[in-house]
């Protein structure tokens, strides 16, 4: 049972106690007409006040609505005598503040304005039920109290929009941070699926490039197939974390990991040769000591992603590519820079960092532009050479924090 039926429940118990609470005392000689109708409006204005909704097909506004509509009905009934039937007024009182402020706070649309007027007016209008049929007061009376209950009314308002301002930015900042998550599981996606698939694709078409059985040998053809297997593998992976990712974003506790884990820069051997073993370019890697551990864990992850996109693009770009040097080390300034080189033609990786759309419709280099702009750093991509370099600068912490992103 969740925490939300369990509330409705103690809700509705505790409604009902208070709503026998009311009524208890209206059977005491003399009952009177006055008590009677003073003891229902009060018992169900706690009830509304009180029950969790909606309850059916009765929503709070429709709740609220009708029980105003009553006590503007009751206030134009002449009660008789006061006497036991001002028992009652300070718990109906006490109850149309509250669901005044239920209203103000959760009735959504344009339905606020008109539930919420009915409801303070009936709250404002309330000691006019004993004060106009009173025999010894009258119009200056009634003008009094209808002033003393406006205050009330007009705080039990305030506290509802308040409430209703920190709900709606409390439903915003939920919003965007799905928003952030599904955009973060769309860059996983596009850098670790696109990335397996990419390569199981280029190996399928080099499968197919010889002309008989006998082109391709079987230990060959047997590591040709491990390659493909493994991808494929990696690919399921990142797509099954990426689906338990978004079923927990939808509020399900999965139990299960983040969609990838967060990569860096010692990865980075790992990821040259998978794509040494995929490819028939000439690939070195450069990678300096001092440049392990300096970055934080998020900018190790932007550096690790940076490498994995612009090798993509060779593969998609540049399949001609006969060398790609991928470098990182420590610049004048300590910042680390990591950056990918091909030797595929000006031509060839052809796309633009702003769109990085050309043939496929990718998003990867302009997202991780902007997220190393975020961390301080720079991304920029362009003809080098012979063919086409990617490189990133990120800023390295401070030694003082440094020490502090070592620790596990």
């Amino acid at each position: 049972m969740t925490d939300q039926v369990r509330g409705g429940r103690r809700r509705r118990w505790w409604s009902a106690v208070a709503a026998v609470g009311m009524l208890a005392p209206a059977v005491v000689p003399p009952p009177g007409t006055g008590a009677w109708l003073s003891a229902i409006l009060a018992a169900l204005a706690l009830t509304v006040a009180i029950r969790a909704w909606p309850a059916g097909r009765v929503s709070l506004s429709r709740a609220a609505g009708g029980l105003a509509l009553l006590s503007l009905a009751a206030d134009c009934v002449a009660v008789g005598k006061p006497g036991l039937a001002l028992l009652w007024l300070p718990f109906e009182a006490a109850a149309l503040l509250i669901v005044l402020e239920r209203v103000v706070r959760h009735v959504p649309g344009p339905r606020v304005g008109v539930v919420g007027a009915l409801v303070g007016t009936a709250a404002v209008l309330l000691p006019l039920r004993f004060t106009l049929h009173a025999p010894r007061t009258g119009l200056a009376e009634s003008v009094f109290a209808a002033s003393l209950a406006f205050f009330p009314v007009a705080c039990a308002t305030g506290v509802g929009l308040y409430l209703r301002s920190l709900d709606g930015r409390r439903a915003r900042a939920v919003a965007s941070a799905r928003r952030e998550q599904r955009l973060e599981v769309a860059r996983d996606l596009h850098d670790f699926v696109a990335h397996e698939v990419t390569g199981i694709v280029l190996e399928a078409q080099a499968a197919q490039l010889g002309e008989g059985p006998s082109a391709v040998g079987a230990e060959e053809q047997r590591a040709l197939l491990h390659r493909i297997e493994q991808a494929g593998l990696r690919a399921l992976a990142s797509m099954d974390r990426t689906v338990a990712a978004l079923r927990g974003a939808d509020g399900a506790d999965t139990g299960e990991p983040p969609p990838t884990r967060p990569h860096g820069l010692a990865d980075l051997p790992e990821l040259v040769a998978r794509f040494a073993s995929m490819t028939a370019a000439a690939v070195a890697l450069s990678l300096e000591d001092e440049v392990t551990g300096v970055l934080s864990p998020e900018a190790g992850d932007t550096a690790y992603r940076v490498v994995l996109e612009a090798l993509t693009n060779v593969r998609r770009h540049a399949p001609r590519a006969d060398r790609v040097e991928v470098s990182a080390g420590l610049t004048a300034d300590r910042s680390v820079a990591v950056s990918v080189v091909d030797s595929g033609g000006a031509g060839g990786p052809a796309h633009d960092l702003e769109t990085d759309a050309p043939a496929r419709g990718g998003t990867g280099l302009a997202g991780l532009a902007e997220r190393a702009g975020a961390l301080g750093g720079t991304l920029d991509a362009g003809p080098y050479g012979p063919g086409w370099r990617v490189r990133c600068v990120l800023p390295a912490p401070r030694s003082a924090d440094r020490e502090a992103v070592r620790r596990p």
